[in-house]
Formats: structure tokens, sequence, C-alpha cells
């Protein structure tokens, strides 16, 4: 196999492990926060600013697989 076909490869991997983890990671977060809101809405502003700060986190593991990718495909 060439090395650009193993690139090729290893860039796809690397997009779909990037972008499906991230999603289940952030429909998580959000199912789990809002029960938790449900649950106890006088601690929505916590949860809430708990929610966001987890989702800025789990959206930049999807742009560090994106930096990755690209530095495979490129370099």
């Amino acid at each position: 196999m060439e090395i650009e076909a193993v690139k090729l490869w290893a860039t796809m991997a690397t997009i779909i492990v990037g972008t499906i983890a991230p999603a289940i990671a952030i429909g998580f977060i959000g199912s789990r926060s809002a029960d938790a809101i449900g649950r106890n809405p006088e601690a929505a502003p916590k949860v809430q600013t708990a929610m966001i700060l987890a989702l800025a986190f789990a959206e930049a593991i999807a742009i560090y697989a994106l930096v990755v990718a690209l530095i495979i495909k490129f370099v």
C-alpha cells in the first residue's frame, strides 16, 4: 500500500472518530443537564454554566481532531 493511501485512511479515521465522539459527548451532556434542570429548576444557572463549559471542551476535541487530520493529510 502506498504512503498516500495510508495517509488517506489515517485522515478518514481521525475525522470519523473526531466527529462521532464529540457528538455523542455533546448529546450526553445536553440530556443530563436537561434532566438536572428538570429535577431542580432553582439550580439552572449553575447547571447551565457547567454545561456550557463542558460543551466547549467537547467541541475543542472536535477541533483538535480536525487539526490532526489536516496535519496527517498535508504533512
